[in-house]
């Protein structure tokens, strides 16, 4: 299969900073971040960008070691909380700050993926999208149990507050799932600046109607800010030919 895929982030329309990262691996296409940072402004970019560079920085330099793809993962989000935590003791003034976070790696033809937060990752196979990640919200918890219904959950009150973030010494699971990927499909890694202003219906369309990965991000993030743009928007989109 050939892989074909895009990274974009936009501030939105609302605020004055971007506290999202994400990273594309350009030279292989092994493995994608998207991270979506919170605590204060700068506390927000710092700790998206620790994450996402002490994720991409041992995935890159324990690539190719014995370790089990899901291993790897899971030692690998272990770093990058491990390496907000320090910030944080060093400078107490970011001491509240957290991020989301969701990766897929492609490795010895198996794809995993995994994510704390609610960055999610979405598969269309098919013209039928499917939300692969469930959210780590108190929301994503009750819908889960089914105490909401899925139309409850879009407009809860209470559907932005985490159950689980990097950043925390307490941070007690962190979710790991080998991941089905076929020649066809589409995967979209994306933040929440995203999802909650543009539906499930509409990623499929775009996902589906555009023909490049590329017009698929600008539509998109362009959909997002058209319906208000309250958050950053980070895309990333993967394509198996």
């Amino acid at each position: 299969m050939k892989r074909r895929f895009i990274g974009l982030t936009d501030t939105g329309i609302v605020r004055t900073v971007n506290q999202d990262n994400y990273f594309v691996d350009d030279e292989e296409g092994r493995f994608f971040i998207v991270a979506d940072g919170m605590g204060g402004h700068a506390g927000g970019q710092e700790a998206s960008k620790i994450a996402t560079e002490a994720i991409t920085a041992y995935l890159i330099n324990n690539w190719d070691s014995s370790l089990p793809s899901d291993v790897l993962l899971q030692e690998a989000i272990d770093k990058a909380n491990q390496s907000i935590l320090e910030d944080q003791s060093q400078h107490p003034e970011r001491g509240d700050m957290g991020t989301t976070v969701v990766v897929v790696i492609f490795r010895e033809q198996q794809s995993w993926c995994a994510h704390v937060g609610d960055s999610r990752l979405y598969r269309l196979r098919d013209s039928q999208l499917e939300q692969i990640t469930d959210d780590h919200t108190w929301v994503g918890l009750a819908l889960k149990a089914g105490e909401i219904s899925k139309e409850q959950a879009q407009f809860h009150p209470w559907r932005h507050v985490l159950s689980q973030c990097l950043g925390r010494k307490d941070l007690y699971k962190i979710s790991l799932q080998p991941l089905d990927v076929q020649s066809g499909d589409r995967l979209l890694l994306c933040s929440d600046g995203l999802t909650e202003e543009v539906s499930d219906d509409q990623i499929q369309t775009f996902l589906t109607h555009c023909k490049t990965c590329q017009e698929a991000a600008e539509e998109l993030i362009a959909a997002a800010k058209k319906a208000g743009g309250s958050d950053n928007i980070t895309v990333v989109i993967v394509a198996e030919d």
